[in-house]
């Protein structure tokens, strides 16, 4: 079967590296997920990968040259890799190799091969397809494992025995349940059987891997596809078990609670649909992460989850040191947006403060709005009429909110007065009663007992001063 490359944008390039490779004697092939990619259909990808039977460094230089004589070529030799930045492209050469792998590493053993046994260190059929670039079958699709049956079917299958795959290298396990998720493909029976089998050797992978391969599952468009593959094979249960613990419905004295395991995967979908932004995705995914720690029957109350929001964003900071994720404002807007989950639903009654409302806006500050896309995610009622009523009493909170705003200007709230006025007005040093007299501004104009005006609170300051004992300068 030939491709054909006629239409395709690359074809110049194609043909370039196909006279290079001529010029000196070596074959060239495209291989991996731009072959997948181009017959699926999907958007072009800018990373094109390029396999040579003799060497991929020299190929890429020599093209190199031939683009531009001062065109930079990125050695890796390490791995036996070069790679050319061209136009918007990033094309990556490879000379074919076989691989052997040790029980204890990813890493494996290495020697020359040919593009037969290249593509047999593939991970999946649908990835082990190539291109022949080469003047006697130039478009010519090499398709030993019938990766385009697998394509047509969508289905994801090991061009090896699927258990020597995933043992040879435990990435791919976690690859697999990623290409399920993003191309809405079914994992083949005997390779899902086998991701169960070796779900331990996850262990192997460094943590920053497989977060790579997590947050392109939290990425999809519906990630619970992902997220359920994950659970059912077990690498959940290793990679994030305070998860797992939310599985389950407990029941006493005929009282059930909801399985908190599979609400959770739903706001996540939920969430994916207004967002692509991947930390309010984990936000979702970690928003009632705390309720397996806090859970509680109550006579006469049935179950509680007391506390569970605070619980939780404390948990956040212990889950990203440990999955190896940024410790920075990242981190610390998950943790923001998992305590003050709850706090919305808590205002959606007619007497809701507007005191309520300001330490809302205080608290959420520029990430109000994402807070209520969390919060209208985290509906996942069936019933149609509870769900309209639910979003409505969001919409109405919302303009509450929006009044208040207008009137007290508390969003990312800057006090009227400032800590050097103060020191200015009772002639003091930098020491504890500005910060008293600073809070208690703050706390006076959350309480509504002042307006957010700075004339308001330096005569609050003054009043407030005379109780410590101070006097004006």
């Amino acid at each position: 079967m030939f491709i054909n490359l006629n239409q395709n944008k690359n074809l110049k390039l194609f043909k370039l590296i196909s006279e290079v490779a001529a010029a000196n004697n070596q074959s060239v092939y495209i291989v991996g997920g731009y072959v997948r990619d181009l017959l699926m259909k999907r958007k072009a990808s800018t990373d094109i990968d390029f396999v040579t039977e003799q060497s991929g460094i020299e190929l890429a230089q020599n093209v190199g040259k031939e683009i531009d004589p001062k065109m930079k070529v990125s050695v890796f030799k390490t791995y036996g890799t070069a790679m050319i930045r061209y136009k918007d492209l990033e094309l990556e050469f490879v000379g074919a190799r076989k691989e052997s792998y040790s029980e204890d590493s990813r890493k494996p053993e290495v020697e020359g091969g040919t593009i037969e046994d290249d593509q047999k260190r593939r991970d999946f059929t649908v990835n082990a397809m190539a291109i022949s670039l080469n003047k006697d079958n130039f478009g010519e699709l090499i398709d030993p494992f019938h990766g385009m049956d697998d394509l047509e079917k969508g289905i994801l299958r090991t061009p090896l025995e699927p258990a020597q795959t995933y043992s040879d290298d435990p990435l791919r396990m976690m690859r697999a349940i990623r290409f399920a998720s993003t191309l809405q493909f079914q994992v083949e029976e005997k390779s899902l059987e086998a991701i169960k089998q070796e779900a331990e050797r996850i262990k192997i992978v460094s943590m920053e891997r497989i977060m790579v391969e997590f947050n392109k599952i939290m990425l999809s468009t519906k990630p619970s596809v992902g997220l359920k593959l994950m659970e059912q094979t077990g690498l959940m249960k290793l990679i994030i078990p305070e998860l797992i613990d939310l599985k389950g419905v407990e029941e006493v004295e005929g009282q059930t609670h909801k399985d908190n395991f599979y609400h959770t995967l739903e706001v996540v979908d939920n969430i994916s649909e207004n967002t692509d932004n991947v930390w309010l995705r984990w936000s979702a995914l970690l928003h009632d992460i705390g309720k397996a720690p806090t859970k509680k029957f109550v006579e006469g109350t049935g179950w509680t989850f007391h506390g569970h929001e605070f619980l939780g964003s404390k948990m956040v900071k212990t889950l990203f040191q440990r999955l190896k994720l940024p410790l920075g404002p990242d981190m610390k807007y998950v943790q923001k947006m998992v305590k003050l989950s709850s706090r919305p639903i808590a205002l959606i009654t007619d007497d809701a403060s507007d005191s309520a409302l300001r330490r809302l806006l205080f608290d959420a500050g520029e990430d109000l709005e994402d807070l209520f896309t969390l919060c209208k995610a985290d509906i996942t009622t069936k019933n149609s009429k509870k769900q309209e009523k639910f979003k409505k009493n969001f919409e109405y909170v919302a303009v509450k909110i929006k009044e208040v705003e207008e009137k007290d200007q508390v969003r990312n709230f800057q006090p009227p007065i400032s800590g050097e006025e103060i020191m200015a007005m009772f002639n003091l040093k930098p020491g504890r009663e500005i910060g008293i007299l600073k809070e208690k501004v703050k706390e006076a104009i959350l309480e509504g007992e002042i307006g957010n005006d700075s004339e308001e609170a330096r005569n609050f300051v003054i009043a407030e001063a005379e109780k410590l004992g101070l006097t004006l300068a």
